[in-house]
């Protein structure tokens, strides 16, 4: 059964994007990535999650990966042209986003930042994220998802 079309999706149909979306459950309170794959019965080397950094040079840096993966904050640094990079705190999330802990996409945040998706993304023919609310998801091709984020492809995970 079909959600109410989220932020997330009104920019994809916008620019003539086209997406599925994804339901799934999440009463349960387990919001990591690979239970969220699971829920949406997909594979969880096509799901990635969005991570929003702080750099040194105090600029937001975000950051999408396979969410089995996790960040490698040097590798991130060099990505982004900065000495150093830092997870934000949840609590700075959704002021700064508009997204919440578990709903966020790098599509559709309340400003524009650097975005850089791992080099996984190249390789997959389909990636899903987050469609900007929690129970919601969209799949969509890589190319297009990069694309329309603006993003840059690097290797991030360690």
């Amino acid at each position: 059964m079909a959600e109410k079309k989220t932020n997330v999706m009104r920019i994809l149909d916008s620019a003539g994007i086209s997406y599925t979306e994804h339901v799934y459950d999440y009463s349960d309170g387990i919001l990591d990535g690979v239970s969220v794959a699971q829920k949406c019965g997909e594979d969880p080397d096509v799901v990635f999650k969005t991570l929003v950094t702080r750099g040194n040079d105090r600029n937001y840096y975000v950051f999408v990966i396979p969410v089995k993966e996790h960040l490698d904050l040097k590798a991130a640094a060099r990505a982004a042209g900065v000495r150093s990079v830092e997870m934000i705190a949840q609590k700075e999330l959704f002021p700064l986003t508009g997204y919440v802990h578990g709903g966020c996409s790098p599509i559709g945040m309340k400003k524009k930042f650097p975005t850089f998706f791992d080099e996984q993304a190249e390789i997959i023919d389909r990636i899903i994220v987050s469609a900007g609310k929690l129970g919601q998801q969209v799949e969509l091709s890589p190319a297009d998802l990069i694309r329309i984020t603006e993003a840059e492809i690097a290797a991030l995970t360690a």
